[in-house]
C-alpha cells in the first residue's frame, strides 16, 4: 500500500499536480501503549489520509486520527540529543487530490532512567591536616539519560558523621571537609554518596564513597613507658657491648615517623667517650672496655628527634661496676627455662622456683643477698645456705612482659653495698583474653530496597594479648543478607532488602582471636528496615461483582469494598478509596469499607454499572491501584404492563358474521418494562357485554382473540370485552384493563363507540367466622360437607345437559345458514 502510494505521489509530483502544505506539528510523550492518539488531521484536511512511513505511528485513513504504533523510547530514539528536543518527521497524503502534508513528532521525556555511577566505589585520599571548608573535586559523577529537570541530578551524602559535606556548583561536585580529620584517630571514612534526579517521582542511585586520610607530620616522637632509665655494666666491659636499648615512637607514617637519637651537649666530657649512642636504633653499647676500681655512675640526657617537632627526651643512669677480686660473687643456677642467661616464664603461672643463687664469699669479705624493693613481684629466700628466687604471684604479661630483677650483694649488717646482680625475666604470653567489642549491642536503620553491598556499620573488638593472640577476625553466625568483612568488621547488607518479608534481623557477631584453641567474644547487632512506600494498595480481587435490587433505599450496604497494603504507618495507611466515574448513584464508605447506594437506581433504564475503583495510600509518594466493579441492578415488579394495540378503549373493529369459527379476530400487543417474571404477561376476559355466551376468547399468553363459534343471528351487534393484562411479578403481580369492542355486521361499514360500558366488580360474600371449637361443631359440618357433595352432582348434571343441548344446536344451524360468499372476512387490527 505504502509502495503504491509513493508511486502516486511521485507521478503527481511529476506532473505539478501536487500541492505541498504547512508543517504540522504533533507532540507525544515517550513510553506509552501502543493505540494512544498524538493528534489528527482532520480539522484542517479531508480524508482520505495515508503515512508514507509508518515507522513509530499509524494514521486512521477515514479519521484522520494519528497514532502511536509501538511503544516509544526517546533515548533509543535519539541517543545525541538527550539535552535538547526529539522529533522524527514524516509525510501524510491527504484527500482525494493527493495532497502532502509534512509532519513532524516531538518525543518528551519522563523520567524513566535512573541516575547511574560508573562506579560503585569512589576511593579518594585527604590529608588529614587539610583545614575545614577545604574542597576535593569528585570526577565521578552520576550519569542520567533523562532531560530537563528529570536528568537534573542532586547530591547528598549519608554515614557521614559530620565530617563531610557535598557542594554541587552546576556540573562541578565536590567533597568538603566540615570538621578537623585526625589519622591517628580514624583513617578510614566510609560514605554513601547519593544521587536524585528532578522527576516527579524522582530516582536516585549510590555509590560507596570510601575516604582515606593520608598522615602528615603532626605527631612528636614520645619515648615508651618500658624503655629503660638504668643499665649496669658489669666489670672488665668490652668495647661494643649493648648497655641500654632505648625505644621512642611516632604515631605517623613512612618518613613523618622516622626517629633520630642523640646525647644531650650537657654529658659529661667521660661518658661521651665511654658510651656510643646508635641514632637510628636508641641502642647505647660501650664505645671502649670498661675497666675502673670503685663503682661509677654515670646520667645520660637522651633526645629523640623528629623535623619540625621539638625534641623528646630521657635520663639512662649506667652503673659501672668495679673489678674487686676480693668482692662476693653470685653463681646463678636457673631452674626456669632461660635462654642467653635470660628467664622464660608464661604468665599465669602459679608462684614458680625462677632459679638458685649461691653468694661465693672471699676469705676476706662475707655477704648476704637480697632484692632491691623495686623487685616486685618476686621474692628471695635463704634455703641451705643458698637462695631461692621465685616469683610471688601469677604474672600477667599484658601488665608486664619484661622484668629486671635486681639482687644485691651487700655485708651481713646491710651497711655496705658490694655489688648489684640483674636477673631478667622475660613472660611469655598465653591466649588468656577474649575478644571484647568496645559495645555488646549494636543498632542501624536502613531504608528498604537499598543497593546490594551499602555500608551498614563497623564493629570493633580488641584483644589483649599478644601478636596471633591478639589478632582477631569477624563472621556472622546468622548472617543471612548481610556480610562482615573479615579483618575490618565492616557490615554491609550483600542484597536488597524487603521490609514486607523481614522487618528486623538480630545478627550475632562473633570476634575469634588467634590462639590455638582460639577464644571468642560476642555482640549482637539489630538492622531495622525502615518502611519505603514500595507497595501499591490490594484489592482482594481484580474486579468486584455486585447484585442489588432497583428498589434499594439511599445509603444503603450494597457490598464490602476491601483494600489493604503491605507497607506501615503512612505508607500502608488507605487514606483515599473512592469511585472514579461521575454522576453514579453509588458511593464508597471508606471508614466501614462498604459500598453503598446513594441515589435512585432505575433497571429500566440501566440494567448494569461498570465502575472504576482506586485506592491511594498515605505514602510520598502517593501509590494507588485500581479494581473493575461491575453492578447489576435486578428487577422488582415496579411497572405496570402497557397495552399498545388497541390504542384505546374506544377503539371498535367490524367483524363479518360469515367468520369462521376458530379464526383470529385481533391481537391485544401488550409490553412490560420489566424482566424476567415481571415481564411475563397474561391475557383474560373477565367480563363481557352481552354478559352471556359470548362467542370470542383470548389466549392466555398471546392475547390473541379469536372465534369460539359460528356468530348465530343473536350474535348481530356490538360486543365489549373487558380484558385484563396481568404480569406475573412477585410477590404481587400489577395488571392494566383494556376494553376491546367489536361489532357483527353484514355491511363491515367502520364503527364507532362513543362511550365505554361501566365494570363493576363482583360483591364476594364475608367470609364465615370460624369457631375455635371444632368439636362442638361436628354434626353441623358433616350435614354441611353431605349439601356439598348433593349440589356438585347437580351442576355436574346440569353440565352435561347445556353441552348436549349446545351441540345439537349448533349442527342446525351450521345446516341452515350457508353463506354465498363462502369467504372469511379479512382480519382487521382495532382502529
Amino acid at each position: 500500500m505504502t509502495w503504491t502510494i509513493l508511486q502516486w505521489v511521485l507521478l503527481l509530483a511529476s506532473t505539478g499536480q501536487i500541492h505541498s502544505h504547512a508543517l504540522l506539528r504533533f507532540i507525544t510523550v515517550e513510553e506509552q501503549e501502543a493505540g494512544v492518539k498524538i493528534g489528527s488531521l482532520s480539522p484542517t484536511y479531508s480524508a482520505p489520509y495515508r503515512l508514507l512511513d509508518e515507522r513509530y505511528v499509524r494514521l486512521d485513513e477515514s479519521t484522520g486520527d494519528l497514532f502511536t504504533k509501538e511503544r516509544i523510547d526517546r533515548e533509543t530514539l535519539c541517543p545525541s540529543h538527550q539535552d535538547g528536543e526529539c522529533t522524527f518527521s514524516n509525510t501524510a497524503v491527504v484527500s482525494l487530490n493527493f495532497e502532502i502534508v509534512p509532519m513532524i513528532i516531538v518525543v518528551d521525556d519522563i523520567n524513566d532512567n535512573t541516575p547511574i555511577f560508573e562506579r560503585n566505589e569512589i576511593p579518594l585520599h585527604v590529608p588529614e591536616d587539610a583545614s575545614i571548608g577545604t574542597a576535593f573535586p569528585l570526577d565521578d559523577q552520576a550519569q542520567d539519560k533523562d532531560t530537563g529537570d528529570n536528568g537534573l541530578i542532586r547530591y547528598h551524602l549519608e554515614d557521614s558523621d559530620g565530617f563531610f559535606g557535598i557542594r554541587q556548583d552546576g556540573h562541578e561536585l565536590e567533597l568538603v571537609v566540615q570538621r578537623e580529620l585526625d589519622r591517628e584517630t580514624q583513617e578510614n571514612h566510609f560514605l554513601v554518596l547519593v544521587a536524585v534526579d528532578g522527576g516527579s517521582v524522582p530516582l536516585s542511585a549510590t555509590a560507596h564513597l570510601n575516604v582515606t586520610v593520608t598522615d602528615v607530620d603532626d605527631n612528636c616522637p614520645e619515648f615508651d613507658a618500658d624503655s629503660p632509665i638504668t643499665a649496669i655494666v658489669p666489670a672488665l666491659g668490652v668495647k661494643g657491648t649493648a648497655v641500654a636499648q632505648l625505644k621512642a615512637t611516632d604515631k605517623d607514617l613512612g618518613q613523618n615517623a622516622q626517629i633520630a637519637f642523640s646525647f644531650s651537649r650537657q654529658i659529661t666530657d667521660k661518658a661521651k667517650a665511654l658510651f656510643h649512642l646508635d641514632g637510628h636504633t636508641g641502642l647505647i653499647s660501650l664505645a671502649v672496655d670498661t675497666q675502673v676500681d670503685s663503682p661509677e655512675e654515670h646520667m645520660l640526657k637522651v633526645f629523640a628527634n623528629s623535623p619540625l617537632c621539638p625534641p623528646a627526651q630521657t635520663q639512662v643512669t649506667i652503673y659501672i661496676q668495679p673489678v674487686m677480686s676480693q668482692e662476693p660473687s653470685v653463681k646463678i643456677k636457673f631452674v626456669a627455662e632461660h635462654k642467653n642467661q635470660v628467664i622464660v616464664l608464661q604468665e599465669n603461672e602459679p608462684p614458680t622456683i625462677l632459679a638458685l643463687l649461691e653468694l661465693e664469699d672471699t676469705s676476706t669479705a662475707k655477704g648476704t643477698l637480697s632484692l632491691d624493693k623495686n623487685s616486685m613481684p618476686f621474692s628471695l629466700k635463704p634455703q641451705a645456705g643458698s637462695y631461692l628466687l621465685s616469683t610471688s604471684k601469677p604474672l600477667d604479661f599484658e601488665m608486664c612482659s619484661e622484668y629486671e630483677v635486681t639482687v644485691i650483694i651487700s655485708n651481713p649488717h646491710g651497711t655496705r653495698l658490694h655489688r648489684r646482680e640483674v636477673i631478667k625475666v622475660l613472660v611469655e604470653d598465653v591466649n588468656d583474653n577474649a575478644p571484647k567489642f568496645e559495645q555488646t549491642r549494636y543498632e542501624k536503620d536502613i531504608k528498604e530496597n537499598n543497593e546490594p553491598g551499602v555500608f551498614l556499620l563497623r564493629v570493633q573488638a580488641s584483644d589483649a594479648d599478644s601478636q596471633q593472640f591478639g589478632k582477631v577476625r569477624y563472621r556472622l553466625t546468622n548472617g543471612g543478607p548481610f556480610r562482615i568483612h573479615e579483618e575490618t568488621g565492616v557490615i554491609s547488607a550483600a542484597e536488597s532488602l524487603d521490609r514486607e518479608q523481614q522487618e528486623k534481623y538480630d545478627l550475632t557477631v562473633l570476634a575469634r582471636d588467634g590462639g590455638e584453641p582460639s577464644l571468642e567474644g560476642l555482640a549482637i547487632v539489630s538492622i531495622n528496615i525502615l518502611d519505603v512506600n514500595d507497595n501499591p494498595p490490594v484489592f482482594p480481587t481484580p474486579h468486584f461483582y455486585f447484585f442489588v435490587f432497583e428498589s434499594i433505599p439511599q445509603l444503603s450496604q450494597v457490598g464490602k469494598v476491601t483494600v489493604s497494603d503491605a507497607d506501615e504507618g503512612d505508607n500502608g495507611q488507605i487514606v483515599d478509596l473512592r469511585i472514579l466515574n461521575d454522576s453514579v448513584p453509588f458511593a464508597i464508605d471508606l471508614a466501614q469499607g462498604s459500598l453503598r447506594s446513594t441515589g435512585e437506581v432505575d433497571r429500566e433504564k440501566q440494567d448494569r454499572y461498570e465502575l472504576l475503583v482506586v485506592a491511594a495510600d498515605g505514602g510520598s509518594p502517593v501509590l494507588s491501584t485500581t479494581a473493575k466493579m461491575t453492578i447489576f441492578i435486578e428487577d422488582v415488579n415496579d411497572n405496570h404492563p402497557q397495552v399498545l394495540l388497541p390504542s384505546s378503549n374506544l377503539s371498535c373493529l367490524t367483524i363479518s358474521p360469515a367468520t369462521r369459527a376458530g379464526s383470529m379476530i385481533t391481537k391485544i400487543f401488550a409490553i412490560d418494562e420489566d424482566s424476567g417474571m415481571n415481564s411475563d404477561i397474561t391475557y383474560q376476559i373477565i367480563a363481557s357485554k352481552p354478559a352471556l355466551h359470548s362467542p370470542f376468547q383470548i389466549d392466555e399468553h398471546s392475547g390473541n382473540i379469536t372465534l369460539v363459534q359460528h356468530l348465530r343471528g343473536e350474535d348481530y351487534g356490538m360486543h365489549h370485552l373487558f380484558i385484563v393484562v396481568r404480569d406475573r411479578g412477585k410477590p404481587d403481580p400489577l395488571q392494566t384493563t383494556v376494553w376491546v369492542n367489536l361489532q357483527v355486521n353484514e355491511t363491515l361499514e367502520k364503527c364507532h363507540v362513543n362511550a365505554i360500558p361501566e365494570y363493576t366488580p363482583p360483591r364476594l360474600l364475608p367470609p364465615m367466622p370460624v369457631q375455635d371449637r371444632c368439636e362442638s361443631n361436628a354434626g353441623l359440618i358433616f350435614y354441611c360437607g353431605l349439601c356439598l357433595m348433593v349440589i356438585s352432582v347437580c351442576v355436574l348434571l346440569a353440565a352435561v345437559v347445556v353441552f348436549m343441548k349446545r351441540k345439537n344446536t349448533k349442527r342446525k344451524a351450521e345446516k341452515k345458514n350457508v353463506w354465498e360468499t363462502g369467504n372469511l372476512c379479512e382480519l382487521k387490527p382495532l382502529n
